[in-house]
């Protein structure tokens, strides 16, 4: 992309067209970013400030606050990651390492096994431009992109006019859509394109999807046409180049993967299928691959002399067993986002937030250090929802200090 462009960090697309107008050293105008990506890249409503015990600091007192409570703590947690630059999630990773912490992100209890499995290339996948130039039959598997991902159909995924698509949407491609519900993606899908089924029936559906595809007679347990199950696996066998995106509503319907394995594996057989998983943070994926490369695990890891993993250390079990004593969260907000009957425990023990913005954690937080707005206010690199690392550029200069230069600074206070 030309210099004059920026990427946005309104979600997992990082889509990187968006132009901006400045106005004072502040973004007036946002152009081609979608509704979430305008008001991201605008900035902060309500900033956060830098404080201590409730009282304002400057940032160097709250650093060394920061420090000093890490290294008193026996099994700190150190969460969030999903808005920060891959550059601060590594340096997360050594303050980690180095105080021996839990460590975990919100991969955790969402898009964590789709993208544990790519990386162990258990599930095979292809990038937004593969999509956009080549894909036939895009699959929208418990995904809503119209509302999550407002740009995802337009850009990549069924509108564009790509290489070896080059009739669009109207005869190059075909998408369906999954769900339980009628969303807006089903409703651009249509009734044809549109497979509507029980909650909890992936795992059904999918095996009754290898059936057809083996051509055998689909069975369910639910009420469902078997008419339109084969219609379907023709779809998919006439495929040239077909994707599934999974979203939220696929895993959480799901207890393990082997059904998609089981699905994948005849699709390939019969076709050339791949899958992406429809991350929502725009850097989720960026930690679960650094932590691979240092781990070879993607989250719920405790460091000590030696590395442990598994559920026990997620960030929903540290919290529910009480096995941390302090807790640094990180471009995220565990008091709104999880359960208050776990997350209420970050409030009984030493807690630290660095953040752009307020949220209801930094309002409980023991030490609160603003950080710059990632792709903003600062730069780095992010990794997108389809493994691809894309650059983020600085659009106006701030006092602020990056998530990355603050955690540089709290590692070398430790």
């Amino acid at each position: 992309m030309s210099d004059n462009y920026y990427v946005c960090t309104g979600c997992a697309l990082l889509c990187d067209d968006i132009e901006t107008e400045l106005e004072d050293s502040v973004v007036e105008k946002v152009h081609a970013a979608c509704r979430k990506g305008v008001p991201r890249m605008k900035g902060c409503d309500n900033p956060l400030e830098c404080t201590v015990n409730g009282e304002t600091a400057d940032v160097d007192t709250a650093i060394k606050e920061a420090a000093n409570i890490l290294s008193n703590a026996k099994s700190p947690l150190i969460f969030g990651h999903g808005n920060s630059s891959s550059q601060a999630q590594k340096k997360a990773i050594e303050i980690a390492r180095k105080t021996s912490a839990y460590l975990d992100d919100t991969s955790s209890f969402c898009q964590g096994p789709i993208i544990e499995a790519i990386l162990q290339d258990k599930l095979k996948t292809c990038t937004l431009d593969d999509v956009r130039h080549k894909a036939d039959v895009v699959v929208f598997w418990g995904a809503d992109p119209s509302s999550s991902h407002p740009r995802h159909l337009s850009r990549y995924s069924y509108f564009p006019r790509g290489k070896e698509r080059q009739r669009g949407w109207e005869e190059d491609r075909t998408a369906i859509c999954i769900d339980v519900r009628k969303s807006d993606t089903a409703e651009i899908c249509g009734d044809n394109g549109t497979y509507l089924i029980p909650s909890q029936a992936d795992a059904e559906f999918m095996d009754a999807l290898v059936s057809g595809l083996s051509n055998k007679v689909p069975k369910t347990s639910f009420d469902f046409d078997k008419k339109r199950i084969l219609e379907l696996t023709n779809i998919l066998k006439k495929a040239k180049f077909g994707v599934i995106f999974v979203g939220l509503g696929f895993v959480y319907s799901l207890d393990e993967l082997e059904p998609l394995f089981r699905l994948m594996d005849k699709l390939n057989s019969v076709s050339n299928f791949h899958l992406i998983p429809m991350v929502g943070q725009y850097n989720m994926r960026g930690f679960n691959h650094n932590l691979f490369e240092e781990t070879g695990y993607i989250n719920r890891v405790k460091f000590d002399d030696e590395i442990s993993h598994g559920p026990e250390y997620s960030v929903v079990e540290a919290l529910k067993q009480k096995s941390v004593d302090a807790a640094l969260v990180i471009g995220s907000d565990p008091l709104s986002s999880l359960p208050l009957s776990v997350a209420r425990y970050l409030t009984e023990i030493p807690l630290i937030t660095i953040d752009p913005c307020q949220t209801l954690t930094s309002a409980k937080s023991d030490v609160t250090i603003p950080c710059a707005l990632g792709g903003v206010e600062s730069g780095g690199t992010a990794i997108r929802m389809d493994g691809v690392e894309i650059e983020l550029k600085k659009i106006i200069e701030t006092d602020r200090l990056s998530d990355e230069d603050l955690l540089t600074r709290i590692m070398e206070a430790l």
